[in-house]
């Protein structure tokens, strides 16, 4: 019996079944089963701990990985940001402003192999956090193509299939749901992202600082008949024009017709007057009688390969306005004639300033 004892493969005829005992688990995956255990990791980042928290949605922060902090007070350099973390736009986050960025990761408590990937990024100002919001929710594009949909978290949210984005204050967050399953479907990570990027994002745009409102010059667009999430905000420099900024565009339809809103709210009506003056200057700008406080005709060409769009700009007190075509739709190699169902009349958008402005 001893020796069947240490040697079983000896004494079938004892044996009750013939079949070996399944593998017990590994010490990797019972690890992985309970990387939330204690909690998580955590954010050994004192500027932005306390803004995110350990565990959301059912995932935690990697107790394995430490958050990577770049710029002001971080371990890595700015440069360094632009080569090991954002991909081909890096020159665009320092046009706006960026200051700082804290790179964080969350993991699946379940131990399956997805994980939250999140860019926390610090802005010199709340106008180039909220530029480049807009910039990664329209990215130049036609908003109304977009992929991306409106979800309600900190000041503006966004989200998509794999995607997360939250403005608040002089702060973006960029969360990105990452999986190695294979057997994933579409539809399925689309509910996955939902139910972790989406807890996450949440969260962190809850406790960021700053105001839930709109910057004044987005909010004073017009609702009705705005595109979901079709805002572009620039700092600076706009509709080929230097300087004018900060300056809110945004997006309109109504059945074919297509149109842009642009909005500029200044402190005081000086300054609008300045504003209004960049418009007023263009050669070709014509007076409109009777509109606001003054109004102009304009046309308006970004670049040599790019449409013609006729704008009305108008200033009452402190906030310039005006309503254009939309270019995005208009063939520069179309005769005006036949885009004119694409197209507000003059009158129409001097009606729709009037009824703006009053």
């Amino acid at each position: 019996m001893l020796a069947c004892s240490l040697l079983l493969t000896g004494c079938k005829d004892d044996a009750k079944n013939d079949s070996p005992p399944p593998p017990p688990p590994s010490a990797a995956s019972s690890a992985h089963a309970d990387v939330c255990a204690g909690g998580g990791g955590q954010d050994t980042d004192a500027i932005s701990a306390p803004f995110v928290q350990r565990a959301a949605g059912g995932y935690c922060m990697d107790p394995q990985s430490e958050p990577k902090t770049y710029g002001d007070k971080g371990k890595l350099t700015m440069d360094e940001v632009c080569t090991t973390n954002f991909d081909g736009d890096c020159e665009k986050y320092k046009g706006f402003g960026l200051d700082r960025v804290v790179v964080l990761r969350y993991v699946d408590g379940k131990g399956a192999p997805n994980s939250v990937e999140v860019n926390l990024s610090r802005f010199k100002t709340a106008d180039g956090a909220y530029a480049m919001f807009t910039y990664r929710v329209v990215a130049e594009g036609d908003p109304a193509r977009a992929t991306v949909r409106p979800m309600t978290a900190g000041a503006a949210a966004a989200t998509s299939s794999s995607n997360a984005y939250v403005w608040r204050g002089q702060y973006l967050v960029e969360l990105t749901f990452v999986t190695e399953d294979t057997k994933m479907t579409p539809a399925q990570m689309a509910q996955a992202n939902e139910q972790t990027t989406g807890v996450i994002a949440r969260d962190i745009g809850g406790k960021l600082p700053g105001p839930t409102d709109l910057l004044p010059s987005a909010a004073s667009l017009p609702e009705p008949s705005r595109i979901q999430l079709g805002i572009a905000y620039y700092p600076k420099d706009a509709l080929g024009l230097t300087g004018i900024g900060p300056i809110a565009v945004g997006y309109y339809r109504d059945g074919d017709k297509r149109w842009r809103d642009v909005a500029m709210v200044r402190a005081d009506a000086d300054a609008a007057k300045e504003a209004f003056r960049a418009f007023k200057l263009k050669p070709g700008a014509l007076p409109v009688k009777g509109l606001a406080d003054e109004a102009v005709q304009v046309i308006i060409q970004e670049a040599p390969d790019r449409a013609k769009a006729e704008y009305i700009v108008a200033r009452r007190g402190t906030t310039v306005a005006a309503v254009g075509d939309e270019e995005l739709v208009l063939d520069p190699s179309t005769p005006s004639d036949k885009l004119a169902h694409l197209k507000l009349t003059k009158d129409e958008k001097i009606q729709k300033l009037a009824a703006w402005l009053k």
